[in-house]
């Protein structure tokens, strides 16, 4: 096991979804499962590790498979090549472990083949697509890299709206749970999800696609955006009839509003740009906490324009109920503002617009950046009529209106949320989320 840990040690920092820093992780096993393995000579195994390194230790799900490692230049998902000559391999990319990942999740499913989904940040999905069986739909399943006790919301959501008939959402297939120990108390166990699998729609577009091709069209995006608000105003209804609906006491507006200073002040340490707005950030948000609210209700959480898609005869289907990553899950899974989601949405269409204008200033002639570009003022207007539009078609099917300083305040704690990950991640974005804060706290 040391020399195991060793291994992990050095390729997890790797890995996209690695939640530490620069600091070297400090891993120890919390917990451990076998699973079934057609060959003999093949060890499946799904390992639970600690990294005790950050300041909130971060939990991890590490399915492994050890097998004689043959042509190793060839193997996917290569961890290492230990002394006597076996590999160990990240399981999402080994047959042995796909194969009995499926058998848990879909018992009777035929033999599929298995592909691992690029481009994912914060957990490994894998497609399952059955040659053999040319009807069957395919299937997506997704293994939860970073882990929580208790049900994902993702699993909860969803397959709450798929038990109610929502077409909103795919068909749920199965999913996986496992058990670990409590990292601060050994004497305890903690019970949570693994993975969890849906129908998988191949050879279609996210929304996010959809829109930025659109918009460096110059296509009209209005009456898509209102199907969306239209959809994304269902699944609102739909969850507040199917969890609970408490009103915003005066314990709740505290809770959520000391949630967007608490942001505001890490933002404030990380991105120095921010300074010049706080004062009217905080103006914003106090506004906010005085203003009429909403009850409170289960929401995505999480809600932007790639994490919708446009389904052939469905219309726009809603994906990855999880929430915003860099919340705790407890805030993810309680009760919040619908008008979250919009916020999240709202925001989506203004990074088409900031995206289209960061690629042409990346494309531009030296001589010719000084000089105003009218394709900015077309992808503006672009953007403003998406946003109007959405916000349309959800106040015609719920008869809200979606407005005010509320809302005001949600755009402004995602935008510094934003921020916060771009000048970590990507800093020549950070000009988007900067932009959208110097006019919501302006406005």
């Amino acid at each position: 096991m040391d020399a195991t840990l060793e291994s992990l040690r050095l390729w997890l920092p790797r890995q996209r979804w690695f939640a530490g820093s620069t600091v070297a992780p400090r891993l120890r096993v919390i917990g451990e499962s076998p699973l079934e393995s057609a060959d003999p000579l093949v060890r499946v195994r799904v390992l639970v590790v600690v990294d005790d390194a950050p300041a909130r230790p971060v939990v991890y799900q590490l399915p492994l498979v050890e097998r004689p490692a043959g042509d190793t230049d060839i193997l996917p998902g290569l961890i290492a090549v230990r002394d006597d000559g076996s590999a160990l391999i990240d399981g999402p990319h080994d047959p042995a472990f796909t194969g009995a990942l499926l058998r848990h999740v879909a018992p009777d499913a035929p033999h599929p083949t298995a592909e691992v989904l690029s481009g994912e940040q914060s957990n490994t999905s894998i497609i399952y697509r059955f040659a053999d069986a040319p009807g069957l739909t395919p299937v997506i399943c997704k293994v939860f890299r970073v882990l929580h006790a208790g049900l994902n919301p993702d699993i909860e959501l969803q397959s709450a709206l798929a038990a109610a008939g929502s077409p909103h959402v795919p068909r749920v297939v199965g999913r996986m749970d496992g058990s670990w120990g409590d990292p601060e108390d050994a004497t305890l166990t903690l019970h949570g999800s693994l993975a969890f699998a849906q129908e998988f729609f191949p050879g279609v577009d996210d929304a996010w696609r959809v829109a930025l091709r659109a918009a460096r069209e110059g296509v009209d995006f209005a009456d898509a955006a209102d199907a969306l608000g239209r959809t994304t105003a269902e699944a609102h209804l739909d969850l507040a009839r199917l969890f609970p609906n408490p009103e915003a006491g005066a314990d709740e507006r505290r809770a959520i509003v000391g949630s967007w200073h608490r942001r505001l002040s890490i933002a404030l340490d990380e991105v120095p740009q921010l300074a010049p707005f706080a004062a009217d950030i905080r103006w914003r948000y106090a506004a906010a906490e005085a203003t009429d609210w909403p009850r409170l209700q289960r929401i995505h959480g999480d809600y932007h324009l790639g994490q919708v898609l446009q389904v052939r005869g469905r219309g726009w289907v809603l994906l990855d109920f999880e929430g915003e990553p860099m919340r705790p899950m407890g805030e993810r899974s309680a009760p919040d503002l619908a008008l979250r989601d919009l916020a999240g949405m709202l925001r989506s269409f203004d990074y088409v617009e900031g995206s289209l204008a960061l690629a042409r200033a990346q494309t531009s002639a030296p001589d010719a950046t000084d000089r105003p570009d009218p394709d900015d003022d077309s992808a503006r207007a672009w953007a403003a009529a998406a946003r109007s539009a959405f916000l349309g078609g959800y106040r015609a099917a719920t008869g809200a209106s979606p407005q005010g300083a509320l809302l005001d305040a949600l755009e402004l704690d995602k935008a510094v949320y934003e921020a916060i990950y771009e000048a970590r991640h990507r800093p020549d974005w950070l000009q988007i989320p900067l932009s959208a804060v110097a006019r919501l706290s302006a406005r």
